[in-house]
């Protein structure tokens, strides 16, 4: 079924980080940062892999992720649903199917044997992609998948994610340059702004998240190990 009516996008915001925070996809940890893959800490993580075995909260999320696409880009507005390996891929068929349409997924680089595919189903000349991910940080790696769409000939001019980072100011400004309009749920500040709200942490913890959010890599280069 295709969902069409549904909560403005504040409130999706809104219950979006409330369900992030319900199934504790959301981790904050000021004395002890994560290291990112990038290799530098943060006090905030989120795993929203964790999703897939919440079915209640999977399949409000997708709804919401369908409905926005829908709302910001069109209900007409794409012939085919990628999702970029690995944590992509179920987000990616979940959204497909509310809008009844193909499926396809992309790898992080070719698969190096056999016919050598990057793209995974039926992608065809001309098709007009979305590419459907749990997450962005800088909006990099989804430059990268979009170059693989682009290169079978398809058009690949919006991306779809659950949770975008929100602090780097230049992901949306990158990915537009290369032509790629974003879509997401709700951000880190959606989620801190909930997470005092329920008192899920502490407020020593929740405003050593907040000195990050506002000022991420000087965060970073201070509590980064000489």
């Amino acid at each position: 079924m295709i969902p069409t009516s549904f909560p403005d996008k504040a409130e999706i915001a809104r219950l979006t980080a409330s369900m992030l925070l319900e199934i504790e996809a959301v981790h904050f940890n000021a004395r002890e940062p994560f290291i990112l893959a990038s290799g530098l800490p943060s006090p905030t993580y989120i795993d929203c892999r964790k999703l897939i075995s919440f079915p209640r909260i999977r399949t409000t999320l997708m709804d919401f992720l369908t409905v926005t696409v829908m709302r910001e880009a069109g209900f007409e507005a794409f012939d085919n649903v990628a999702g970029g390996e690995t944590a992509g891929i179920p987000f990616g068929a979940l959204v497909a199917e509310r809008m009844a349409l193909p499926m396809t997924y992309v790898r992080k680089k070719p698969k190096g044997y056999g016919r050598d595919a990057q793209i995974e189903g039926v992608m065809t000349e001309g098709q007009r992609v979305l590419l459907v991910e749990d997450l962005t940080t800088d909006g990099g790696s989804k430059l990268k998948f979009v170059d693989a769409i682009r290169k079978t000939g398809a058009e690949c001019g919006h991306t779809a994610v659950i949770f975008s980072y929100g602090i780097f100011p230049d992901t949306e400004a990158n990915l537009a340059a290369h032509g790629v309009k974003l879509h997401h749920l709700c951000t880190w500040w959606d989620v801190l702004a909930e997470a005092r709200e329920r008192g899920s942490f502490d407020a020593e913890t929740l405003g050593e998240v907040e000195t990050f959010l506002n000022a991420p890599r000087a965060w970073q280069e201070a509590n980064t190990p000489a």
